[in-house]
């Protein structure tokens, strides 16, 4: 008889959530932040131009003839179409493009003089990016209407597309100044004669959505680079008195010679008995810019404060990396000078006596030294290390000081052999505790300190030691380099070492203001540290509050590169 005992399912292992890390998250978040900003800003900086329009055709059988023949003032609904013309000696005068700090206020100040009223049709981002000017061109008692976001051709554009561009700038002049636009310009629009199917589609769709499509009789070509005052006020005269829309550019480029024109025009029309007037007075409405609704309000307020947040942030991110950038190039020629400055004194400090070259510090210092070498789980380099010491070329004494190694690393510098070699064993209490011990443990008046993982050439010590013939030295940087250089990361440290910290050091020099003695590769006068009680455990640059204590001291500490 089998017996089969009932095995209960293993419980699931719960999945643990890993929660990233406080200083992650705010650094995600900041991140995000910055990006928002530069693509918010990229949106309502972006450059537009005048060749993006798409060519007209001749394929015009889905366009009304009420379109074709009529005026440029057009209110479709997808079935009916009706047009508005100006009378004879009617003029309305038009502003694409804006509104622009320089060449607006100019044409505003043009029209104040002659009291005659015009209509400007904004594009969103510019809105955004000026409000204030939006409020002082309807203040002055002048129309505004839409010209689009971004200012793309909507023929090309899909539904999605122009609905954004409408309704954002509808929320942009809501934000600016409390008020909607019921009247449209698209971009690179013309006169009634350029209409074709593509171009039509677009006023058909923006007439369903209650815009009424102004186009103009005669383009002024303000916009041409070098168009002249007198072929823009050609452009610009009606014949026979016909009553005319007049397109003007107060914003999008060069409109230097717009408002001059604009003061010539105006004059000459009203000579010859043209009144001037707007949308609304050749429709007969009330207005084309009644209030917005809370909702526009409420959105565009936001649209238009990120914008100004996004605009000024990236400004002034600007003018700090233009200061940063000026700051980094006066500190580099300032440190070549001064780098230069002391390979020349170590130079001149040379001088020949019985054919030898006596170094700049005088006499050489010849005394024995000893090197303390700090070391915790370095088992994959403690013997080169070690080894690299006992080939130098000045008398030493090694000490290996073991800050509680679990890999063997003490065992590995004992079996070495050397006889000038002593390890230290000791729980562990961090490299300044290890460095203590050492220098507790040494018996000569100058003591080198290193990493575990650095390798001395033969004649590093016998140069380090060189300034130690001074007596007013108390420390000595020494020369660290990158030997492996292999890795891309390894060779750019290693550039970071040799144009960076050497240089800089070589400054430090000159000036008497040396930050630090690299911890991997430093020499100091044991009396010195005796005298700031040895290294501090509270800190996070060991090398650096050293080297500031030393100095405070009233000791003088050098670069011997």
């Amino acid at each position: 008889m089998s017996v089969y005992a009932s095995q209960k399912p293993a419980p699931r292992e719960k999945r643990r959530i890993r929660v990233p890390r406080p200083r992650w998250i705010v650094f995600a978040v900041l991140i995000t932040l910055f990006a928002s900003l530069l693509a918010v800003n990229g949106v309502v900086q972006g450059e537009f131009t005048q060749d993006q329009a798409v060519e007209s055709t001749s394929d015009v059988d889905q366009v009304p003839e009420e379109a074709l023949t009529g005026g440029p003032i057009i209110q479709t609904d997808g079935e009916t179409t009706t047009t508005v013309s100006p009378g004879d000696k009617q003029i309305v005068l038009t502003f694409d493009d804006g509104p622009d700090p320089e060449y607006t206020p100019e044409i505003l100040e043009v029209l104040a003089q002659y009291h005659v009223p015009g209509v400007f049709f904004m594009i969103g981002s510019e809105i955004s990016k000026y409000p204030d000017l939006v409020e002082q061109v309807l203040d002055q008692g002048h129309e505004v209407g839409i010209h689009t976001f971004t200012h793309p051709d909507l023929s090309t554009k899909s539904e999605w597309r122009r609905l954004v561009e409408m309704q954002e700038t509808q929320y942009a002049l809501a934000g600016a100044a409390g008020v909607s636009s019921v009247i449209f310009r698209p971009p690179y629009s013309s006169t009634v004669e350029a209409l074709d199917n593509s171009n039509w589609a677009v006023m058909e769709e923006m007439g369903d959505r209650g815009y009424l499509t102004v186009v103009n009789n005669l383009d002024s070509r303000d916009w041409e680079p070098d168009v002249t005052n007198a072929e823009i006020v050609e452009a610009v005269m009606p014949e026979d008195g016909e009553g005319a829309i007049l397109l003007f550019h107060d914003g999008g480029g060069d409109r230097s010679n717009t408002a001059a024109a604009l003061a010539e025009v105006i004059p000459a029309l009203l000579a010859e008995g043209y009144t001037f007037t707007t949308v609304a007075g050749l429709t007969g409405m009330e207005t084309v810019n009644p209030e917005a609704t809370a909702n526009e309000l409420i959105l565009g307020t936001s649209i238009v404060g990120a914008i100004q947040i996004a605009k000024n942030a990236t400004t002034w991110f600007s003018l700090l990396l233009v200061a940063f950038g000026v700051l980094t190039i006066a500190r580099l020629v300032l440190m070549l000078g001064l780098g230069r400055k002391h390979a020349n004194r170590h130079k001149r400090g040379r001088r020949r006596a019985g054919g030898v070259i006596s170094p700049y510090w005088g006499t050489p210092y010849t005394k024995p030294v000893t090197v303390v070498v700090p070391a915790y789980n370095e088992k994959e380099c403690i013997a080169d290390t070690v080894r690299s010491l006992a080939a130098s070329t000045h008398p030493i004494r090694i000490i290996v000081v073991d800050d509680g190694s679990t890999d063997g690393t003490a065992e590995i510098a004992e079996k070495l052999g050397y006889p000038n070699v002593t390890v230290i064993w000791q729980p562990n209490a961090g490299k300044p505790a290890a460095l203590n011990t050492g220098i507790a443990a040494a018996d000569t008046e100058v003591v080198v300190m290193m990493d575990g993982d650095t390798v001395f050439e033969p004649d590093t010590v016998r140069e380090l030691v060189k300034p130690f013939a001074d007596p007013e030295i108390g420390a000595v940087a020494g020369n660290a380099k990158v030997a492996n250089r292999k890795g891309m990361i390894a060779l750019w440290q290693h550039i970071e070492y040799v144009v960076g910290f050497s240089i800089d050091r070589r400054a430090y020099d000159v000036m008497r203001c040396m930050a630090t003695v690299p911890g991997a590769i430093g020499a100091f006068r044991k009396q010195a540290l005796t005298q700031v009680n040895g290294l501090s455990d509270d800190t996070l640059a060991e090398d650096t509050d050293l080297t500031i204590a030393i100095i405070r001291a009233g000791w003088r500490v050098v670069y011997e590169e």
